[in-house]
């Protein structure tokens, strides 16, 4: 385990109960799949969206706190990761 990844992969992979490791590379997997194909959706809607001039530069806020919005939203992509 040359590869510092595989060995942070293998670190992971050992905490995982015996008897789960099957399942848990399934849903890794498939994770990463799902992850991948709606950051493909959200890329072409923006693109697609920046492209027919439909979309509007949004005001920036003049504080460093972040909307309740965004933070609902963000914690949502967190919970289905």
């Amino acid at each position: 385990m040359d590869i510092a990844e595989h060995r942070q992969a293998w670190e992971i992979l050992s905490h995982v109960p015996e008897g789960q490791k099957n399942q848990y590379l399934v849903q890794a997997i498939l994770k990463v799949q799902e992850r991948d194909y709606l950051e493909k959706v959200i890329r072409e809607t923006v693109r697609d969206e920046l492209k027919s001039g439909r979309m509007t530069h949004p005001e920036v806020p003049t504080t460093d706190t972040i909307p309740d919005q965004m933070l609902d939203f963000l914690s949502k992509l967190d919970d289905n990761v």
